[in-house]
């Protein structure tokens, strides 16, 4: 009878030190899932993409760099383009440089002025290789500058007599949509090849047949040909591959732009006047605009890039302030959040990319 009053007092004891136990138990549990829980729940504030009320309400700059700190550091790199760098793409049809009438053409006068414009207001042109290196990295290039491209192949007179000026004056190179044409004359091809050798010219793929037009109903033999067709024409006369598919007369779709990226063409230029184009920012439009018939949706084909906007000459002329004014308000936009750019960098990207370089 005495061994039962110790039996019962070792049992609360060993009843207490339990319950303790749990109670310590749920308490760290609490405490690890509030741990998990707060960096999401802090997580720093990124700032929405840049809007401008400059461009036609139907168009909206699409991002298209999928890494945010990717993003991030080639944005705020010091020796990359500074925010607000801005890309005015012009293409050229036709420059009449007589009286004869030429279909979408523009007087080689107004040209002329065009060029003019484009400097006094502190435009510089750039090459294909600079602006895939803008567009992909942020690499630096002037802060407003322009890339000049013209359709169709022309012969050495005719690139003297419309750009040489800016060429020799300035050093302005200007963009070749070359055709890969098999009835090429050699005295054209031979004038080509040394006009690409200068860096006067920077020749890119133009397809092969100067009348096709590519559509999601062009058939695959047809998108094969003016694709693969030109990549293999102009490999052959250059000794380079293009960078840039210049959509034949401005058709394209969801599979010639799909087939333009199998063959490893790293840009496309539509003849779709959208606006300027920036650093990780490209305005499309997912919708047919009955007040602008002749432009192609292109939003949903969801690649950017491959439908970059152009302006023809006579739209350049006024687009030349919406250019400058958008990079200004881009680049205001872009220091009033660097800050909160910063902040997020620093704790969600750091880790993995290293701190953004310092000037």
């Amino acid at each position: 009878m005495k061994n039962i009053p110790i039996q019962q007092l070792l049992l609360r004891i060993i009843t207490l030190f339990v319950i303790i136990s749990i109670l310590i138990s749920c308490q760290s549990s609490q405490a690890t899932s509030t741990q998990e829980i707060n960096p999401e729940a802090t997580q720093p504030y990124l700032p929405e993409t840049f809007q401008t009320s400059l461009l036609n309400p139907l168009d909206s700059p699409r991002t298209y760099i999928e890494e945010t700190c990717r993003y991030l550091r080639n944005k705020w790199n010091p020796l990359n383009a500074t925010p607000g760098t801005v890309v005015l793409v012009i293409r050229f049809q036709n420059i009449n440089r007589g009286t004869a009438e030429l279909p979408n053409s523009v007087p080689l006068i107004e040209v002329r002025d065009l060029m003019n414009q484009l400097k006094g207001q502190g435009f510089e042109a750039i090459n294909t290789e600079q602006l895939q290196g803008f567009v992909e990295r942020n690499a630096f290039i002037p802060e407003r500058s322009v890339y000049l491209i013209q359709d169709g192949n022309h012969d050495e007179e005719y690139f003297y007599i419309v750009f040489g000026e800016y060429w020799e004056n300035w050093k302005w190179p200007v963009i070749n949509g070359w055709v890969s044409d098999p009835d090429a004359t050699e005295e054209l091809v031979r004038e080509n090849i040394e006009l690409e050798r200068e860096g006067f010219v920077d020749h890119q793929a133009q397809g092969v047949f100067a009348t096709a037009k590519l559509s999601d109903e062009s058939a695959k033999n047809v998108i094969a040909r003016e694709l693969q067709g030109s990549w293999t024409g102009f490999a052959n006369i250059y000794g380079k591959n293009p960078l840039a598919i210049i959509w034949p007369n401005g058709g394209f779709g969801f599979r010639p732009v799909e087939a333009a990226r199998q063959l490893r063409f790293k840009m496309g230029f539509t003849m779709n006047a959208r606006g300027p184009i920036m650093y990780n920012w490209v305005p499309l439009a997912d919708a047919v605009d009955l007040e602008r018939p002749n432009l192609i949706p292109e939003g949903t084909i969801n690649d950017p890039l491959m439908t970059l906007p152009t302006y023809s000459p006579q739209e350049a002329l006024m687009a030349i302030d919406t250019a400058r004014v958008i990079g200004k308000e881009y680049s205001d936009y872009a220091q009033a959040n660097k800050e909160a750019e910063y902040e997020y960098y620093e704790t969600v990207c750091e880790p993995e990319y290293s701190p953004i370089p310092s000037p």
